[in-house]
């Protein structure tokens, strides 16, 4: 019987590249982790370690939020203030809007914006009172200024006769003198009318009601007519309802039988909200001689 021929293996001489290549390949990846962690975005990293421990039930590693990117979106809680320090709990979104100050430069503007529309009211109210000093003399106008409007009062018995709505030569011209302070102003005006608790019933005017806005009306046309903008006017009437006086006396009716104009600050419309402060009077006058008037 034939003994069967064994082969020979041979050694494979090329071997030694895989293990090789292999050591290439990690300590390529090494370096390239090694660089990858030199320019790591530090709040990447604290993001990605603290959502790692919380996954693993570990406490969070970040005590304030991290900030991602350059940016937030706009009414994030990141953009919030925070007073949360080591051993401390961060409060709670109300607490933090209600501790953070309003910001200085804000609010020395708001304060200069509000000091410079007192300062033009003012200016105002002195140069109304110099157009009708002797009406003023007269307490037939009295101007008065707020914390945030200016108001020329004006006897109806000056403008109006008795149950008319028609201005006379004198309310004309009393008109026109305020409308001359006022054309080349930026302030928004308001024209009210009112009137004292004698009814009154006729084809024209039904009631105070329709007296006292057709009187602001036409208060409001002479302005128009003397050059006021109409967008900067409105009016109004108000009746017997806001007296200022007792109407069981006739210096009381008298008193209550009014025109008023409201000057409002520069850049406030003709339905902005006024009267919020207690009145202070521009001009030298008595609280007696207001209720005597």
């Amino acid at each position: 019987m034939a003994r069967r021929h064994v082969h020979e293996e041979h050694m494979n001489h090329e071997a030694w590249a895989i293990p090789y290549g292999d050591l290439v390949t990690l300590l390529l990846a090494f370096f390239v982790v090694m660089y990858a962690i030199s320019s790591v975005n530090a709040g990447k990293y604290r993001a990605v370690a603290d959502s790692l421990s919380n996954a693993l039930g570990g406490p969070p590693k970040a005590i304030t939020p991290v900030q991602l990117g350059k940016t937030q979106v706009r009414g994030a809680d990141h953009d919030r203030p925070t007073l949360a320090t080591k051993g401390s709990t961060a409060p709670t979104r109300a607490a933090a809007v209600q501790l953070a100050p309003l910001p200085l430069p804000a609010a020395e503007a708001a304060a200069d914006a509000q000091a410079r529309s007192a300062k033009q009211l003012q200016g105002i109210g002195n140069r109304i009172g110099d157009a009708l000093s002797g009406l003023v003399k007269q307490k037939l106008v009295r101007v008065r200024r707020g914390t945030d409007y200016l108001e020329v009062e004006i006897q109806s018995d000056l403008l109006f006769a008795s149950g008319s709505a028609r201005p006379s030569a004198l309310a004309i011209d009393t008109v026109r003198k305020v409308a001359d302070v006022l054309r080349d102003e930026p302030n928004a005006l308001r024209v009210e009318g009112y009137t004292d608790n004698q009814p009154i019933a006729s084809p024209q005017f039904p009631s105070n009601w329709e007296l006292s806005a057709a009187r602001a009306a036409s208060v409001l046309h002479v302005m128009v007519d003397a050059g006021i903008a109409p967008q900067r006017l409105s009016m109004t009437g108000y009746a017997e309802f806001q007296p200022v006086a007792d109407n069981a006396t006739s210096e009381g009716r008298n008193a209550n039988r009014r025109v008023m104009l409201v000057i409002l600050p520069a850049g406030l419309g003709t339905d902005a909200v006024t009267r919020s402060g207690t009145v202070s009077v521009a001009m030298r006058e008595t609280r007696s001689d207001r209720r005597t008037a």
